[in-house]
């Protein structure tokens, strides 16, 4: 065999071998992203890719093909396949990057319509030539070829402008997309150099371990800053239910309790030992609870402030279903802030209502109260003083794909709602 024939060939299989390495990898890994199931498509279209190529050039080697039909129609699902690969890592991109529908429709639009033009324009060459040709059983490229080029070229910037230019992206990511976008574009230059030699086959191996590299370093790190967060919210959110006065006043109200009603004064105890309990051993939860055990925790807080305000206090429980499951420490809090935030704040009080529904889509849980309420555009939920209830939408959000919603008017009161969604997951 020539040495460029040896070249390509080996470019072609080690090249095979690394992309199914990486679609094993990605074929095995549980609870793949939606970017990662595009990556095993571009993945598995590149090395099918490299293995036509790879059997191309040994076939022709050894049979010393010389035929112009056999060499024409190669070279034209070549041509095709190039701009098949750069437009799956197009699709890629967006997925990983996120676009949002308002920019990436029209870029997909343009995108579709730009492949369908060039993929016409190839098959066109068979009759023009204006690509390549084939002369005694040799490719030869046609006075137009560049032309080819501009489908790759245009997309190669796109990528390149929308990870380039895209603030949540990490240096370390948009520098994986850019060595993508320009070392096939450099290597096409060594290419016309060394003619023969497959090197721009061999920037796209370098390549895809840069991307593949990178991105999983940058994603691995990512990943670990969030079990980071979680447990940083897990410990404050302990901290903000778990407070000294709640547990202070609790118990002096059950010593006063004591002299005057033994049985109840116990009945409360054991209330107030629930609910530390409930509170410690919920915090550690990973997964979804029956709402019934959210529920228990709620009737229980209740019990016990009730014991405090006695008739300031009213709790009104409107229960159409119950048998669904809710992020932890996700309603009681809700119900907390009404009876302290908003009924305790009137001299007189009032009610604090649960209800629970099903609206087709989702279960929904109201906490409603006619407390004092507040004006909504005057409040900053995102403040640390409101931590409590980013806590909660965060916990919400991330275990069920579920949202809280708070509407509040000055002097009527306040109602949160939050969504659990039927098809959320279950962490």
């Amino acid at each position: 065999m020539q040495g460029n024939v040896v070249f390509n060939a080996t470019v072609c299989l080690i090249g095979f071998v690394i992309l199914m390495v990486h679609i094993v990898y990605l074929l095995i890994k549980k609870g793949r992203r939606r970017d990662e199931n595009s990556l095993l498509v571009f993945f598995g279209f590149t090395a099918f890719h490299f293995a036509a190529y790879f059997i191309f050039t040994v076939l022709k080697a050894q049979l010393q093909i010389k035929s112009d039909t056999f060499i024409m129609g190669f070279y034209t699902g070549f041509y095709i396949a190039n701009n098949l690969e750069i437009f799956f890592l197009f699709l890629y991109m967006m997925l990983y990057v996120d676009v949002p529908d308002k920019l990436g429709k029209p870029l997909q639009i343009i995108n579709a319509c730009l492949l369908s033009v060039f993929i016409v324009l190839d098959f066109v060459n068979v009759y023009t030539r204006m690509f390549f040709t084939s002369v005694d059983g040799e490719y030869q490229r046609g006075g137009a070829m560049i032309v080819s080029q501009i489908y790759q070229f245009i997309l190669f910037a796109v990528v390149f402008l929308v990870t380039a230019t895209n603030k949540k992206l990490s240096i370390r990511e948009k520098m994986a997309f850019a060595l993508y976008c320009f070392l096939p574009l450099v290597a096409i230059v060594f290419q016309n150099i060394f003619k023969g030699y497959a090197i721009a086959y061999l920037s796209i191996i370098v390549s895809i371990e840069i991307l593949f590299f990178f991105l999983g370093i940058e994603r691995n790190l990512k990943l670990a800053k969030e079990k980071e967060k979680n447990k940083d919210a897990q410990i404050r959110l302990m901290l903000s239910q778990i407070q000294p006065h709640f547990i202070y006043n609790s118990l002096s109200s059950i010593s006063t309790l004591i002299p005057l009603d033994p049985d109840r004064a116990q009945q409360a105890l054991d209330d107030f030992t629930e609910y530390l309990r409930c509170n410690l051993s919920t915090l550690t939860e990973t997964r979804l609870i029956p709402f019934s055990e959210e529920l228990r925790h709620i009737k229980t807080f209740v019990s016990l402030e009730e014991i405090r305000f006695q008739d300031r206090l009213k709790a009104v429980y409107d229960l159409q279903c119950t048998d669904f499951y809710v992020s932890p420490l996700s309603i009681q809090p809700l119900v907390e802030n009404a009876v302290k935030h908003g009924i305790l704040k009137k001299t007189e009080g009032g009610t604090v209502t649960l209800k629970t529904y099903d609206d087709g889509d989702a279960f929904v849980v109201e906490v409603l109260d006619d407390g004092v309420g507040f004006e909504q555009g005057n409040v900053d939920f995102a403040s640390n003083k409101h931590f409590g209830l980013q806590n909660i939408e965060y916990r919400i959000a991330k275990m069920c794909g579920g949202t809280l919603t708070m509407e509040s008017s000055l002097g009527k009161g306040t109602k949160a709602v939050v969504r659990f969604p039927k098809t959320g997951r279950v962490s």
